[in-house]
Parts: C-alpha cells; structure tokens; sequence
C-alpha cells in the first residue's frame, strides 16, 4: 500500500508520541484569555475602556460664556458712566468762576481780622465765639470753593489785577467793598478790651455788607446750582452774624 502521507487520528492524538504537539485553535485561546482576566468570553468591560472626555474649547463653556457677558456689561457700564460724567461736568460761566475767585479772596480777609482779634486779651467771650465760627465757616467754604473752580477748569485764585468784573464793575484786586485794609487791621491789633469788641464789630460787619452784594448777585446770576447754594448759605449765615454781633455788643 502507498503512504499518502496522512496521519490518522491516532498518531494526532497519541500524547506519548515525542513528536506529538498540541494544537491549539483560536476559541480555546479565546476562552483562555477569558478565564485569565475574570471576564466570560462575550462581555465587555466597560471600565476597562478609556473613554477620552469631551472637552469644548473654552468659547463654547456655559461658565466661560458666562464670565465673558459679565465682564462686557461691567465694561460697558464703566464706560457709559464715565461718558456721562464728563458729560454732566458743568463748565462755569464768568460769574461762576468770577464770584468764588473773589468770595474766596473776601473769605481770606475775614480770616486777617478774626485771627487778629481772637489774639487781643479782655475781649468779650460771645465775640470770640462769633470770630472762630467765621473761621471754621469760611475755612469750609474756601475749600469746596477750590473744588468747584477746579471742576471748572479753573484756576484756583484769581490771576489778575482787577475784581468784581463779572458784577459788571472794576475794583482792583484786593480791595473789594468791605475788606479790611493793612492799616485798619495794624489798628486793631493795637487796641484790647471794648475797644477792641466795638472794632471788631465794625470791620466785620464792614465784611460782611461787602460780601453779601457779591454773594447776592451771585444767587441772582449763576448758572451754577453749587454756586448757587453756596451762595444763598453766605447771605443766611453772614446777615444773621450780623445781627448777633450787634447784640453782643450791647
């Protein structure tokens, strides 16, 4: 008989055949992967699988969004508020900025005579109340003064030469109706007691007549609200110093 060169089952089969080699077919693999890694064969292990997560660029995060429509409308408002306060600055017109260049110098009179007399000795207690409030009073107004000319555009005191140009008269600078001049305050710094109250009373009210024309006219002829309040403020608190200093002094 021709060997054809098949091996029969047996010979396939005989483990105890030196020659003999196992054989291994792809479900046994399968099934022995399986057992190896505790997963029947079939199944899927989900947390085996590293599912990479979606990431959206950051123009397309809702809290991203968010923030960005957060930030523009505080922009925005910024914007729009600084807009409208350039806007609402006021300019001033020529009696504005004419009437606080001159009460602010008229203040700083005032200042020249109460300083003097609060330095004389036996001069009446109630004065010398009147005189430091005149002080602290004026000293506040000369300060919002300086603010509002500097929200002008202005200078802070007047420049020139001349006063009161802006009522429509001419008073050279320094010399405005009832300011005390250099030989009147060397007076009263020369005399005490009484005669020192009676002049100081009399300087003052002098000041104070002086002012509230300005101050008057100012009220009548801003275009100021400010300036206006500052000036109806000085003709209530100077006609009623006035008023006190004369009983005072009786």
């Amino acid at each position: 008989m021709v060997d054809t060169g098949t091996t029969g089952p047996n010979e396939l089969d005989d483990p105890d055949d030196p020659d003999h080699t196992d054989v291994v077919t792809d479900s046994d693999a399968t099934d022995s992967d399986a057992a190896d890694t505790g997963v029947e064969a079939g199944e899927v292990d989900s947390d085996a699988i590293d599912v990479d997560e979606i990431v959206l660029p950051w123009w397309q995060h809702p809290l991203n969004i968010l923030t960005l429509f957060v930030s523009i409308a505080l922009v925005a408002g910024m914007v729009g508020w600084l807009v409208g306060d350039a806007r609402a600055r006021p300019t001033g017109s020529d009696v504005d900025i004419g009437f606080l260049h001159d009460m602010r110098e008229h203040h700083e009179n005032a200042f020249s005579i109460a300083f003097m007399y609060l330095d004389l000795d036996d001069t009446n207690p109630g004065l010398r109340t009147v005189s430091r409030n005149i002080i602290l009073d004026q000293g506040v107004e000369i300060g919002r003064m300086i603010q509002l000319l500097r929200s002008f555009g202005a200078p802070e005191a007047n420049q020139g030469d001349t006063s009161m140009v802006w009522m429509g008269m001419s008073s050279a600078a320094g010399s405005m109706p009832g300011m005390a001049t250099r030989a009147q305050l060397d007076e009263l710094a020369a005399t005490e007691g009484s005669g020192a109250d009676e002049m100081f009373v009399e300087l003052m009210t002098a000041h104070h007549l002086g002012g509230l024309d300005m101050a008057r006219f100012a009220m009548d002829n801003t275009e100021d609200a400010e300036v206006r309040a500052m000036a109806a403020s000085i003709v209530a608190k100077q006609q009623g110093e006035i008023v006190q200093m004369q009983r005072l002094l009786d």
